[in-house]
């Protein structure tokens, strides 16, 4: 009965697309800016998310350096290739730290399009601690042994780091960058977004558990790799069913992030 349930609610996820195209594209990344910008993961003009372009060529969207994430439009995102070079027309220049980290993802990991980077309160909290994340709660169940850590090497302004970046995120999707903040990365921009959603939340869980100063509650390893299995984060179409109802809340609240 449970695996019936379970095959037909399959059948009413939208179906990930990992091929749209640029227009499609620029909607759906100009809306994750909007959405980490409404769910308090923004830092002023600072982290960023950005999303590679189907074709021939390396190309990438990232944010326009010096607008705040409720600014961003489809059309005010850049375009750059994997040298940082702008391809085309934009009066906007790029976050020289977020060329280097999504351009190591991006060069390195052709199973992933989206790369979202965040310096949230609980999420930098976390960073900090040498535990990690601990398999406390159901959303941080969900990344149990499925986590990437990155030493902290200083600002990434430094190619030669994106060699490091690389190397430690694996074939993982999620990674803690220590003393720094959160990353995800999926094969759409809803997959990504998603897994950043519930790693900030688990994070934010943590940092309060820990607040109180009693002994946690840590499930046994066997239940915490069962509940990470229930909850696979990689599922295929893992975020579509969510993005719809954030699009539908995004346009009833303020649409232009499409012009």
């Amino acid at each position: 009965m449970t695996q019936s349930i379970a095959l037909d609610l399959q059948s009413y996820l939208p179906q990930a697309d990992e091929h749209s195209s640029e227009p499609e594209l620029r909607v759906q990344l100009a809306a994750a800016y909007r959405l980490i910008d409404r769910f308090k993961m923004s830092d002023l003009i600072y982290t960023h998310i950005s999303v590679r372009i189907p074709g021939p060529q390396p190309h990438f969207l990232i944010n326009p350096y010096g607008l705040m994430f409720h600014e961003i439009t489809a059309s005010s995102l850049v375009k750059i290739d994997l040298e940082g070079n702008i391809v085309g027309d934009s009066e906007w220049s790029v976050n020289p730290a977020g060329f280097v980290i999504h351009s190591a993802i991006h060069a390195a990991r052709q199973d992933l399009h989206c790369v979202l980077h965040t310096h949230t309160r609980h999420g930098m909290a976390v960073s900090t601690l040498e535990c990690g994340l601990l398999p406390l709660t159901q959303f941080s169940l969900q990344f149990y042994n499925r986590v990437a850590y990155h030493r902290y090497e200083g600002v990434s302004l430094e190619m030669e780091e994106r060699d490091r970046l690389v190397a430690d995120l694996g074939d993982k999707k999620v990674m803690i960058l220590q003393n720094h903040g959160l990353l995800t990365a999926g094969r759409t921009i809803p997959e990504a977004f998603i897994l950043m959603f519930y790693l900030d939340r688990a994070c934010e869980v943590q940092i309060a558990a820990q607040s109180t100063g009693t002994p946690l509650v840590m499930p046994s390893a066997q239940v915490c790799e069962h509940s990470a299995q229930q909850q696979d984060i990689e599922m295929a179409n893992l975020g579509q069913l969510e993005w719809s109802a954030l699009m539908r809340m995004l346009d009833q609240e303020d649409s232009s992030y499409r012009n």
